[in-house]
């Protein structure tokens, strides 16, 4: 299952986006799905995921401000992000959690600057 996260852009502090991460086939069978993010010159980190059954976890410098969901039927996984902060900017990317072996795609950019 290849998956394409989009929907990342240049916002203002204190604003909204909402990714996506549109799967090729069926994300059913993925227990559970996570978006994890890159800032400049850092690793990569876990940001939250979200299980079959709904149950999710976030990072605590994202509770309350990020949302995820999936949509099974749709083969897509989302990402509300409000209350966006200067430290927020960073690639997203989406993969199962634990990512088994996988590759990171391309990921979708976030900037977060007045």
């Amino acid at each position: 299952v290849q998956l394409q996260a989009s929907g990342g852009g240049l916002v203002q502090p204190g604003g909204s986006l909402r990714l996506s991460c549109a799967a090729s086939g069926s994300i059913s069978s993925i227990p559970i799905m996570g978006w994890y993010r890159q800032a400049p010159g850092k690793q990569r980190d876990l940001v939250t995921w979200i299980t079959n059954m709904g149950s999710t976890w976030y990072r605590d410098s994202v509770k309350g401000r990020f949302t995820i969901s999936r949509d099974n039927a749709r083969n897509t996984v989302y990402l509300q992000m409000n209350s966006l902060k200067p430290e927020d900017t960073a690639v997203y990317y989406c993969n199962p959690v634990p990512l088994g072996g996988r590759v990171f795609g391309q990921g979708t950019l976030v900037t977060v600057s007045s």
